[in-house]
């Protein structure tokens, strides 16, 4: 077994991050006991250094952490808890700790933006309606109908882009392509599955094709 490098008070770092979106929801710390009872349980625990004792996340609010992986850094004294949030995961009500931007660096016109950017932002954006449920927002009412209403909205979309591209009306197609696009990025929140996962497929099978062809 990896042997953990617990500092002089026997606590180590732990940075607990959406598994999904892969952004930082809070640092906490663990000793060696709550991070036993982590892997015992598939939820997060954690010690508390002001009042030193072991805390369960989730314990009082509900909003627990499944943990899906935990991996350590190249010196053993610092852990990330990759987790599935079953809502915010900071005291305030939202969905990271790390809410508040301090500084941030200033777009220029000529830098280009990557174009894949906007998922990553969606992701983001969704995970926290998720986890917040806003009222009011498009995203929360779809969340709280369920699977049926987002397969449902899928449906819809699908057969608006297939009217879309038999009437060769480019405008309209990419209108719907981008409403197809969200709803699948709600669904594959909803479902816990991660786009990851999907683009990992993709590149599986692209490189199958590719080996073959060799």
């Amino acid at each position: 077994m990896t042997e953990i490098r617990f500092d002089e008070q026997g606590l180590v770092p732990a940075v607990v991050q959406d598994s999904q979106t892969k952004e930082v929801l809070t640092v906490a710390y663990m000793n060696e006991a709550s991070l036993e009872k982590t892997k015992e349980t598939g939820e997060t625990w954690f010690y508390s250094r002001s009042r030193q004792e072991l805390w369960h996340k989730g314990a009082t609010s509900g909003n627990t952490q499944a943990v899906t992986e935990i991996r350590y850094d190249c010196d053993q004294d610092a852990l990330v808890v990759l987790v599935e949030p079953a809502g915010p995961a900071c005291h305030k009500g939202t969905v990271s700790c790390f809410s508040d931007v301090l500084w941030q660096k200033k777009a220029t016109p000529e830098v280009r933006k990557d174009r894949f950017a906007i998922i990553q932002e969606l992701e983001t954006l969704l995970a926290k309606r998720e986890a917040e449920r806003p009222e009011g927002s498009y995203t929360t009412y779809l969340f709280d109908e369920g699977v049926d209403k987002i397969l449902k909205k899928i449906g819809e979309e699908a057969g608006e882009i297939i009217i879309a591209a038999k009437n060769r009306d480019p405008e309209e197609l990419t209108w719907e392509s981008a409403d197809f696009l969200f709803h699948l990025l709600v669904l594959l929140r909803e479902q816990k599955l991660p786009l990851d996962a999907v683009l990992q497929r993709l590149e599986d099978r692209h490189a199958k094709k590719n080996k073959t062809e060799d």
